[in-house]
């Protein structure tokens, strides 16, 4: 592999990575509080890029369309949790669980309805569409450079937004006993409402990223992006944030990589290279790379 070769895989796999990060971000921000592993989250974002296909096709332009994308995903994402999740909140883990993989059936269900079973064409505007060139031979796509920008903007935001605002201190300390947290006057119910909102615009972000990539959305979109973040998660930490991004990352470079160094018709089987990956890191650390021994914290 030449350097120029070399380069491009790296920026490729940082652009897979960057989804994978942000998605694997709003399962943690969820599992931090709540302690449940939100299946569903893949399909918020499957429903972000359909209703990009919508608002595309009324006439908006693509920043319209990316707002009104994001803002659907943050309603999906609140009515999700009062709907769904408050009502079994305090109930065993695997009701919790057994609700996540419903809603998630429930809303593919909902979108093959709605949209049909055939992939519509994701409304890509040509800027994201190009390549663009690094100089000494290196070409890259645009929408990866996108993606690792909006990434480290995203990143940068919600770092902010948990360190230094009064609900971001909040869902720390929920995330750190939530007991304690109710007893000290914190609104534990408006603190898990914006852990899914936050989640739900990282989905819908990541939605938008994903369809630009692969051109297309359909009902089964979700699945793919929504199980590599779990793995993402799974081996960065679950319930870090940092873990999570570091996972992502991570697994990014593993698919790039695995598909850049694997013989041709060994390449169809990366993603059982990558899960083997993961049986060993969780072999030799079960709790992930930067997680800990204790209860997660976000």
């Amino acid at each position: 592999m030449s350097g120029a070769e070399l380069a491009q895989q790296i920026v490729n796999a940082l652009g897979l990575g960057s989804i994978y990060a942000l998605v694997a971000v709003g399962l943690a921000m969820v599992f931090g509080i709540l302690r449940l592993i939100n299946f569903a989250h893949g399909e918020v974002l499957m429903l972000g890029g359909y209703a990009a296909v919508f608002f595309a096709l009324n006439g908006w332009s693509f920043w319209m369309v990316a707002l009104l994308s994001v803002i659907a995903t943050i309603i999906i994402g609140v009515i999700m949790e009062r709907v769904a999740y408050r009502p079994v909140r305090g109930a065993p883990d695997v009701a919790l669980l057994l609700t996540s993989l419903g809603v998630s059936i429930a809303l593919q269900n909902l979108a093959m309805l709605v949209f049909g079973t055939q992939p519509k064409a994701f409304p890509t505007p040509e800027a994201m569409g190009g390549q663009i060139s690094l100089g000494g031979g290196v070409q890259v796509s645009t929408v990866n450079v996108i993606s690792i920008a909006t990434a480290i903007v995203m990143m940068f935001l919600l770092t902010f937004f948990v360190t230094r605002t009064s609900i971001g201190t909040q869902m720390r300390a929920t995330a750190e006993n939530a007991m304690a947290a109710k007893l000290m006057g914190i609104n534990v119910n408006t603190v898990i409402v914006a852990a899914f909102i936050v989640g739900s615009a990282l989905a819908g972000v990541a939605g938008l990223l994903y369809g630009a990539r692969v051109g297309r959305i359909e009902y089964t979109s979700g699945f793919i992006p929504v199980l590599k973040a779990f793995v993402a998660t799974v081996i960065g930490g679950f319930g870090s944030i940092p873990g999570a991004v570091l996972g992502g990352f991570i697994l990014g470079f593993a698919e790039i990589m695995l598909v850049s160094l694997l013989p041709d018709d060994l390449t169809k089987y990366r993603d059982a290279f990558v899960f083997g990956a993961l049986i060993l890191i969780l072999l030799f650390r079960p709790q992930g790379i930067l997680g800990s021994t204790e209860p997660e914290k976000i």
